[in-house]
């Protein structure tokens, strides 16, 4: 739906190659609909980007209904090593580490402004030069994993990725999905092999390949037991 819009008003080609006729935004905002917005919030994402023309995209600190920090709002990509942390329990265990927090970079300070890998698509302003070069969202990915895929496309062509917490975005996250919890889990994982297979497996020996696809199998399955065993208004939509 996003890529339809992209075309629809010029900001994009499916040619990253090839500038679009028409359009003329600077910037393009990415935003479900289940976000509260504040009132001065686009205004001071757009405010960010005029005053940084290095920054390609830019995310707001994202706060779950209950105010706690929604981590996904600022990741590092999912490289063998950080989803193996995740997985395990390690990101959970020692959230503090450089090493095994990388997954939600949960050594960072969420009041701080940093450089990132990923922030997150359900609010994210993204400026249209750096969509023209990196091209638009992969179709592949369904519910989960194209905004980390456009994240590393965008960085690729040299521009950066910032968390930016004095922009603060509420975030009912699940709202849209909660009620095809089985299909979202399944979307996650399938999201997780896609980006895997593109940007990490040419790049991996054959047998440290075959462990990974099927760890990341092994780990989908044991979700979705997990989440089938939970009473139906407590089941998760992701994994």
């Amino acid at each position: 739906a996003n890529n339809l819009a992209l075309r629809r008003y010029g900001i994009a080609s499916d040619r990253p190659d090839t500038r679009p006729a028409g359009g003329g935004a600077r910037y393009v905002l990415l935003l479900n609909p289940d976000t509260v917005v504040p009132p001065t919030a686009l205004r001071d994402l757009v405010a960010f980007l005029d005053a940084h023309p290095a920054i390609g995209v830019v995310g707001p600190k994202v706060l779950r209904p209950d105010g706690r920090l929604d981590l996904a709002c600022r990741r590092s990509f999912p490289t063998p090593a950080v989803a193996l942390y995740r997985m395990v329990g390690l990101s959970r265990l020692f959230p503090r580490s450089r090493r095994f927090g990388r997954y939600n970079l949960t050594y960072l300070d969420p009041d701080q402004p940093a450089e990132v890998d990923a922030v997150m698509g359900a609010c994210m302003m993204v400026r249209s030069a750096a969509i023209e070069q990196a091209g638009l969202l992969d179709e592949r990915f369904f519910l989960y994993g194209e905004d980390l895929d456009w994240a590393l496309r965008i960085k690729q062509q040299g521009w950066k990725v910032v968390y930016y917490p004095q922009v603060m975005v509420l975030h009912h996250k699940g709202a849209s999905s909660r009620r095809a919890s089985e299909r979202s889990l399944r979307e996650f994982y399938r999201a997780m092999l896609i980006f895997y297979r593109k940007h990490y497996a040419a790049q991996t020996f054959f047998l440290v390949n075959w462990l990974i696809v099927t760890a990341i199998y092994l780990w989908g399955t044991v979700a979705y037991i997990r989440n089938q065993l939970r009473p139906k208004d407590l089941r998760r939509v992701s994994g």
